[in-house]
């Protein structure tokens, strides 16, 4: 390996190599002296292929090596490596020879303290906040009596205890679990896909669709903490349409889910009290509003009854008023029999007055007069214009009658002429003419025969001429028909030009 590197000046027999072979030597020298090595440095350019594989570079103030993260190792980091962010990565010195350079193959990167990833939380905060995610107009108020409760959150802690005892203890509803990992690597994308999954569910369904979601976790380190800080599970519940309240950690934790939620609790157990009300302290204000309620009637009732007392004081009495009517109408009855005295006598003389002018004579010449006028108007009178206006609307009906019949006769003949037309056309398309021009149907009873594997299975077969059948029967001729079958088979012919003729 020496002989490599030694001054090629010393002799003109020093060997040579090919690039190949150089790059191999370095390569076997850089690794054998570098093995698993530990580098603090900072995120500069970052870039995530579709491959899954993860190229990086390390940075600080002076120098940069090339990074590369296999898509393996990439799946199982706690957070995603961004630009600025101060890690400490472990791993190996290659060689690229493709590239004549060398790189650090990553095995495991860990954020360099909690400064780093205080820092990435800000930029992340910051981020999203501009995207409007953390806006207070965006919250949705909780309901006040939730029927069914989401719960996001790992099914065998003491989180999803805590929560059920509170529910129990203040008003029991029906709660969901949706199990997920509460840290690691599996907490972000199962956190977002429990909400998600609550909000696809379809009122009414099978499952119900919770009123209210509670993503819940215990306390615990900031990377303990770190999936709820992930975008993934923020951009879910920014955009959940269920309500939606945070619990995680205690309450001097703060994750960026809970800018997102609709309302954060400090702990779980608060989560359960801000869900649903106390059912004693409800059925207590119940009872008080109702008793509220009765008094305030009560004392409404009484208020108008004291000030109709009061109105009726000022009021005059009812036979005070009623004197002035009560005299008015002694009047007028003392005056009524005088008035229909009075107003009978006047029309009696008005009666009289009327009869005085009918006279039997009167009668008389009256009714002549009208006799002998009926008489001039019955002389106007004659049948001879309406005799003549008959015979004329007679002439009319009979010319109207004979139009009527030659119009019909004109119709009936070309319905006529058409029917023999489409006879004639019916027999030039139906398969008994083409019987005349040599062809052939065989028959099965009322089906046609129309393939070799039919013929076989059928027990009889009959074979239509244009003059009759000629029917076959257990390898043995029968007497032909006398006459073409006159009835259509039940089943729809196949036309002769398909394969049924021959």
């Amino acid at each position: 390996m020496s002989e490599l590197f030694d001054d090629p000046r010393e002799g003109e027999n020093a060997p040579e190599f090919s690039v190949s072979e150089l790059s191999g030597a370095i390569k076997k020298v850089i690794e054998g002296n570098f093995g698993h090595v530990r580098i603090r440095a900072e995120i500069g350019r970052v870039s995530f292929p579709r491959s899954g594989h993860v190229y990086l570079d390390l940075k600080d103030d002076k120098s940069v090596i090339a990074g590369v993260m296999w898509k393996g190792v990439a799946s199982k980091l706690p957070m995603r490596p961004e630009e600025g962010m101060e890690v400490v990565a472990t791993g190996r010195i290659t060689t690229f020879g493709g590239q004549s350079k060398y790189q650090i193959v990553i095995e495991d990167m860990k954020p360099a303290g909690v400064g780093a990833l205080m820092a990435m939380l800000e930029k992340r905060k910051a981020q999203l906040s501009a995207e409007g995610l953390f806006d207070p107009a965006r919250k949705k108020p909780l309901p006040m009596l939730p029927e069914v409760i989401g719960v996001v959150t790992s099914p065998s802690g003491a989180v999803i205890r805590d929560i059920l005892h509170r529910l129990r203890d203040r008003f029991p509803r029906k709660v969901l679990i949706w199990p997920v990992a509460v840290q690691g690597e599996k907490c972000a994308p199962e956190v977002a896909r429990g909400i998600e999954g609550f909000n696809k569910l379809s009122p009414g369904g099978a499952l119900p669709r919770p009123d209210l979601i509670i993503v819940a976790r215990g306390g615990g380190s900031v990377e303990d903490l770190w999936g709820f800080n992930e975008e993934s599970v923020v951009r879910a519940a920014a955009a959940s349409e269920i309500p939606l309240i945070s619990a995680v950690g205690h309450e001097t934790d703060t994750t960026l889910i809970d800018f997102a939620s609709d309302r954060r609790a400090p702990t779980p157990t608060a989560a359960a009290e801000l869900a649903v009300p106390v059912r004693l302290e409800m059925l207590a204000w119940v009872d008080e509003q109702g008793a509220r309620m009765t008094r305030a009637l009560e004392q409404g009732v009484s208020q108008r009854g004291q000030r109709l007392r009061d109105l009726t004081r000022a009021m005059p009495k009812a036979e005070t008023l009623l004197d002035t009517p009560r005299q008015r109408l002694d009047r007028a009855s003392d005056a009524l029999p005088r008035a229909l005295r009075a107003a009978v006598d006047t029309r009696r003389l008005r009666l009289t007055d009327k009869a005085a002018g009918l006279r039997p004579n009167n009668l008389r010449r009256m009714i002549d007069g009208k006799r002998s006028e009926f008489g001039r108007r019955a002389d106007r009178l004659s049948v001879t214009p309406i005799k003549r206006d008959i015979e004329r609307k007679s002439d009319k009906v009979t010319s109207v009658t004979h139009r009527f019949k030659s119009s019909a006769e004109a119709q009936i003949k070309a319905w006529s002429t058409k029917l023999d037309g489409l006879e004639r056309l019916r027999q030039t398309l139906g398969y008994e003419a083409t019987l005349e021009r040599g062809y052939a149907v065989v028959w099965d009873g009322d089906e046609v025969v129309t393939s070799t594997k039919e013929a076989a299975q059928a027990s009889e077969l009959a074979i239509q001429f244009a003059d009759g059948r000629h029917a076959v029967a257990g390898g043995r001729e029968v007497k032909p028909a006398s006459k073409p079958a006159k009835k259509a088979p039940k089943t729809k012919q196949t036309p002769p030009d398909q394969g049924s003729l021959f």
